[in-house]
């Protein structure tokens, strides 16, 4: 029982976290660079969720969405 508690506890700290580190104002900058870098209009990205370390998904100010992440070393930005 005490190791059941234990895990749903971290799982809790864990998500808590990722839900904490989603709404970080560096990383909103980063992203919304990103995205002008690569020619997509955009202006500010408002969020982003985190799907897996360097794959995000950025909502801007200007209702477009982009998925922004690394394949094969070059950061790459899809339009959703």
């Amino acid at each position: 029982m005490k190791r059941t508690a234990a895990i749903v506890c971290s799982i809790g700290i864990a998500a808590a976290q990722i839900a904490l580190a989603a709404d970080d104002p560096k990383q909103r900058q980063d992203l919304t660079a990103v995205i002008a870098l690569n020619g997509q209009p955009c202006g500010e990205v408002v969020s982003y969720t985190v799907h897996d370390g360097n794959d995000f998904i950025a909502t801007c100010k200007d209702g477009n969405r982009y998925r922004v992440h690394v394949k094969d070393g070059r950061v790459v930005v899809e339009k959703k």
